[in-house]
């Protein structure tokens, strides 16, 4: 069994224009159209039993909007989990923390650089302290984004903030504990009781023509960084993730199965972790 705990997927209606603009932004040739039907085709083709989709609300009044299209993502797709999300300055986070709770959604997703907060920020610290009161896993992009260089909300740091700020939860750290800042991951974050993914963190990625993409990423992990981190932080706190649509499903399970882990270990990332956050 393989579990991707990172995609991402729109009602059909608004994936045809959302994805060339993301992608646009990102100098990224996306792997999959953004619709759950074609996750579902990608997912067939790469041997993966689940997807977890993340959605983001970008703005206080996506909040509601996005919460009920995931509830109905879970109610339409029995291979396709999909998180929650509340926006930092939505009023009324704390009755849609319960009223996700109560929908029967695992979890929330937040995007600090996309919701232009810092995780660090009491606005944020108050979701993510309701949110693992009611017992909802909390999965943040970690480190920098490709698509706003240069802006810093969720460093390695500012996450080891927010758990000396809250306690123990269900924190996963997306990218391998912060994209582009692996370094400072391993420094700030070994000691903490967090998950990390694998999204966008390793090639296979494609960049677009433009010759941009190339001059803004200054690198991405080899596969001998990333069986290190992932022997360093150990296998029970690293899920598999892919990004999909921005990096292709197949080519990063082949990937993390050609990294010289044992049965074990890949057992962990692929299931075995994701089961226990997702009450398999």
């Amino acid at each position: 069994m393989i579990i991707d705990f990172h995609t991402h997927t729109f009602p059909d209606r608004i994936a045809a224009k959302a994805i060339p603009v993301l992608a646009k932004t990102a100098h990224m040739i996306p792997s999959a159209d953004g619709t759950c039907t074609n996750l579902q085709e990608s997912m067939r083709k790469a041997g993966i039993s689940v997807s977890v989709v993340l959605p983001i609300a970008t703005n206080p009044h996506q909040t509601e909007s996005i919460n009920r299209s995931a509830v109905l993502v879970n109610q339409t797709y029995d291979n396709i989990v999909s998180f929650g999300s509340v926006h930092p300055a939505y009023s009324d986070w704390y009755d849609e923390l319960s009223r996700i709770k109560d929908a029967g959604l695992t979890g929330i997703k937040i995007h600090p650089v996309y919701q232009e907060t810092d995780i660090d920020d009491p606005a944020f610290v108050r979701i993510i302290r309701r949110a693992a009161d009611l017992g909802l896993a909390v999965i943040t992009h970690g480190g920098d984004d490709i698509g706003y260089p240069g802006a810093n909300r969720c460093s390695p740091l500012m996450c080891r903030h927010v758990v000396e700020e809250t306690g123990a939860f269900t924190f996963i750290i997306a990218h391998m504990g912060g994209w582009n800042r692996w370094e400072e991951a391993c420094d700030e974050l070994l000691d903490l009781p967090v998950y990390l993914d694998t999204a966008f963190s390793f090639r296979p990625i494609h960049p677009d023509e433009s010759g941009t993409w190339n001059d803004e990423v200054p690198r991405l992990l080899t596969p001998e960084e990333m069986l290190a981190m992932i022997r360093r932080f150990g296998s029970e706190r690293i899920l598999f993730g892919s990004d999909c649509p921005w990096a292709d499903q197949k080519e990063y399970v082949q990937v993390i199965q050609t990294l010289g882990l044992s049965e074990k270990e890949k057992q962990d990332i692929f299931a075995d972790n994701a089961k226990k956050i997702l009450h398999l």
